[in-house]
């Protein structure tokens, strides 16, 4: 196999890329430079012409990640319009149902439990997340603590449905995930004799 010897030839968000991955599929201590080095086919050497040392890919990886789970996907939300029921789906689409972003942002809380500086990053990013399920359930309701309820419970589902290994009956995961963002987004619900969910 061979190797690059040239650093300019391994940009710096190849790597941030390659340990965004390592770090959704293992955690933080899969993010080792010579495990990088290896899937990127270049040598180790490499790495140091783009970061002085591990800590700081580690801290450009949680820049990349937080830049584009609330940034990106803000500006994305905005851009594609439609009424507050849906802007807040759509973020949480982008957030919490994409292959991407999803399982990186599972593995920034679990490390966030044992890392106080990426526990206060994560807070940083779950306040602006909050922010904008208080901004679009404020405009069809309009008790505050209401608004901060189903804020919260709507964040929580989001979340914690990745988790939830129970079942649901004669039901879908789908189909209860449907029901619950009608109840929590104050959406008519519609009952049918052909679809107990809805």
């Amino acid at each position: 196999m061979r190797h690059s010897v040239n650093a300019t030839r391994t940009p710096r968000d190849k790597w941030i890329e390659q340990g965004l991955q390592a770090l959704a599929a293992g955690g933080p201590d899969a993010v080792r430079v010579e495990a990088l080095a290896k899937r990127l086919r270049v040598t180790k050497g490499g790495f140091y012409g783009a970061f002085p040392d591990r800590d700081a890919l580690l801290e450009a990886m949680l820049d990349a990640w937080e830049r584009e789970s609330t940034d990106e996907v803000m500006d994305r939300v905005e851009r594609e319009g439609g009424d507050p029921r849906t802007k807040i789906q759509r973020a949480g689409v982008l957030t919490f149902s994409s292959d991407r972003l999803l399982p990186i942002d599972l593995a920034i809380r679990d490390w966030a439990r044992r890392d106080a500086a990426v526990a206060e990053r994560l807070r940083r990013v779950d306040n602006r997340r909050m922010a904008l399920l208080r901004e679009m359930i404020g405009t069809f309701c309009f008790d505050a603590d209401e608004v901060e309820a189903r804020s919260l419970l709507a964040f929580c589902v989001a979340i914690g449905e990745h988790f939830l290994v129970a079942d649901h009956g004669d039901r879908t995961r789908a189909q209860v995930l449907v029901r619950a963002a009608d109840l929590l987004l104050n959406r008519p619900l519609k009952t049918t004799a052909t679809d107990p969910a809805r």
